[in-house]
């Protein structure tokens, strides 16, 4: 038991499974499933977070029923499947672990654009997101998918899994059983609650029998899903008490929001507050006594989880992302090392990725799915070398800790006074606090590898070669282009400047402003609308103006629903498909934006504030002269081209690997 933490890593009884302590990873799509086969990088992937700390680990959805052909999930009914549904199983009890199959379907629900013509569900009602319009099953056809999953966990059961978790919220299959905005049905699977409650209640029964008493059984409810007739925090309650009815469930969890204009309320990000869910599933849980509870949604710190079980709110401690971020998550907060823990910053980029068919990505972690993932220290190099690194932003702090401690003598210069680049500032921004972790967790490894920092140095190559630099690393990022429909004699930065500048400069004001604050958006990252939210809180009025069809273009769906949430929120408008031109006006404050396909334009008039976020420039001054002196050099992050942090970090991994 961890002296640090001894209620979330003391053991707990499950059904009958002993789990060593409450962590358990809940289910993550990888995207690492090809044809349907179980590949070795999941299996890798999940023995990993064992490894790590976790002590059950509940797997993305499978094709568990024979309509269910998705090539990107583990076809569990293919026979050639069984030794690597074995052998995956394995893989994780070896670390005093339990693997825990996911049932699931979406139905009707699709985060992609476009309609699905395979889906089915209880109604034929549309999707609220993609419109798809299901077929509506039949009664037998709703009976016989009972039988069927309840088949596949036998199967599971049978190669070593421990259990099987229901994802009944979510917005899919199970939950649009369950809600009236999603079932008109008139048979015994709709009408009344306990109709629509049946699909569930009848598979919970079904599984027990088949799969034996000591079988673990999780439910995933849905808590609140914000839509009109969906389901609130009443009906929960009423569908937590016919679960626990059927006396067949070992634990239960809660998820918030649908497929629907709250699909974000789901993967929460730090514009709300922590752990925003537990609460209310610790109110949840009292109508399930006898069952173990999860606490689930934005936690991602030990102490959060060692005061959910200690104040009797929780008994498991369920995280997603964190231990994407971190697979030794667990494994480090129970040895007292927290500040080693590379921390999720809930940015979604892993959701992201995820849903358009790559592979399970992180700003803060370029290894996830490594082999040697857990707990990794780079193999020290048989020679050391003299490395510089111009630039202390998330790239080339990455590229100076992994050289470091890899034993290379490495230098990094930085023209301004602390490290993070650009990124400290978009942390100081509203909902951008947890972005300090990425750039902390850097600076504190880079220190304890004595990496030597010169701060205020803008680095040419007099400094470099007073050090004696062997090998460079450039990060040192990239300036804001000026907007191609500017004219050149309004070429002045302080009268226009570029919304990096005007958020260093409203950074923790709170003085009001009169008139309007106008951005002009070719950017569409989280940053440029954290500005916005910032210029409300001190101008009158707030508009961004974009040559696009909407906002936030670069962000995933769950990132943009609430951007778009907190704007409307704010009253800050947003005028689509236009560009300012520029004329005699500007000078009493008049900016007339233009539609880009030449219909018509609009006037924003009091306008005291006018920023651009635009395309940046890298800054590459260095690149031929070191070039030209024969230095050998990587060039990353915004000084190659305009990148995203998930792509600084991975760069600057593999510039530190490179010597």
């Amino acid at each position: 038991m961890s002296a640090a933490y001894p209620n979330l890593f003391s053991p707990l009884q499950l059904g009958s499974v002993r789990l060593r302590n409450r962590l358990v990873h809940a289910s993550m799509s990888t995207r690492y499933v090809k044809a349907g086969e179980v590949p070795a990088k999941m299996i890798t992937y999940h023995a990993n977070r064992a490894r790590g700390g976790a002590s059950m680990i509940v797997t993305e959805p499978l094709n568990l029923l024979p309509r269910q052909r998705n090539p990107q999930k583990v076809m569990v009914l293919d026979p050639a499947n069984a030794e690597g549904l074995r052998r995956w199983a394995e893989a994780v009890r070896a670390h005093d672990s339990h693997l825990i199959g996911q049932i699931q379907d979406p139905g009707r629900g699709r985060h992609q654009p476009g309609r699905v013509h395979d889906a089915f569900g209880a109604s034929a009602l549309a999707d609220d997101l993609s419109w798809t319009v299901p077929h509506a099953l039949e009664t037998d056809e709703v009976a016989q998918l009972v039988q069927d999953f309840a088949h596949a966990a036998r199967i599971m059961r049978d190669a070593g899994f421990s259990g099987v978790e229901i994802s009944a919220g979510h917005g899919h299959l199970f939950h649009q059983f369950l809600a009236v905005r999603s079932n008109e049905r008139t048979d015994r699977y709709g009408g009344d609650l306990e109709g629509r409650a049946r699909l569930l209640t009848d598979l919970c029964r079904r599984l027990r029998e088949v799969c034996g008493a000591d079988f673990l059984i999780g439910v995933k409810l849905p808590g609140e899903d914000g839509m009109p007739d969906g389901i609130d925090l009443e009906t929960s309650a009423a569908i937590t008490r016919l679960v626990h009815a059927t006396g067949a469930v070992d634990y239960l969890t809660w998820c918030w929001g649908s497929h629907s204009p709250t699909l974000d309320w789901h993967l929460p990000d730090m514009h709300g507050a922590r752990a925003p869910y537990v609460d209310k599933i610790a109110v949840l849980g009292q109508h399930a006594p006898g069952i173990a509870i999860g606490a689930l949604g934005l936690i991602t710190d030990p102490n959060e989880g060692e005061r959910f079980v200690r104040e009797g709110l929780a008994d498991l401690v369920m995280l997603g992302r964190p231990l994407v971020t971190d697979p030794a998550w667990g494994l480090k907060a129970q040895a007292g090392r927290e500040a080693e823990i590379r921390y999720c910053v809930s940015c979604n980029t892993c959701w992201g990725a995820i849903v358009g068919g790559n592979a399970l990505a992180c700003d803060n972690n370029p290894r996830v799915g490594a082999d040697d993932e857990t707990d990794w220290r780079p193999a020290r190099v048989a020679t050391s070398r003299r490395i510089a690194v111009v630039g202390a932003g998330p790239a080339g702090l990455e590229a100076a800790w992994v050289a470091a401690a890899r034993g290379h003598e490495v230098t990094v210069f930085a023209s301004g006074t602390e490290s993070g680049g650009k990124l400290r500032l978009h942390a100081a921004l509203p909902g951008g606090e947890s972005l300090s972790s990425v750039y902390d967790y850097q600076q504190l490894r880079a220190a304890a590898h004595g990496v030597r920092f010169e701060f205020g140095v803008r680095a040419g190559i007099d400094e470099l070669r007073s050090i004696g630099a062997e090998a460079v690393v450039l990060a040192c990022g990239a300036t804001p282009a000026w907007p191609r429909w500017l004219p050149d004699d309004y070429h002045d930065l302080d009268f226009f400047p570029d919304v990096r500048t005007v958020a260093a400069r409203f950074v923790g004001r709170s003085v009001r402003e009169s008139g309007t604050a106008l951005i002009v958006d070719q950017d569409h990252t989280s940053f440029t609308y954290a500005t916005a939210v910032l210029l409300a809180k001190v101008y009158e009025r707030v508009v961004i103006a974009t040559a696009r069809e909407g906002v936030a273009a670069e962000e995933a769906l769950v990132n943009r629903q609430g951007i778009q949430r907190r704007l409307a929120k704010l009253g800050i408008e947003v005028k689509n498909f236009c560009e300012p031109v520029f004329d005699d006006g500007l000078a009493e404050g008049v900016v007339t934006l233009v539609n880009v396909f030449g219909v018509g334009s609009v006037k924003i008039e009091g306008v005291s504030l006018l920023t651009h976020a635009t395309p940046r420039v890298p800054r590459d001054e260095l690149v031929a002269p070191l070039r030209a002196a024969g230095v050998e050099l990587a060039v990353i992050g915004d000084c190659q081209a305009p990148r995203s942090l998930l792509v600084a970090t991975g760069e600057g991994y593999r510039a530190g690997m490179r010597w």
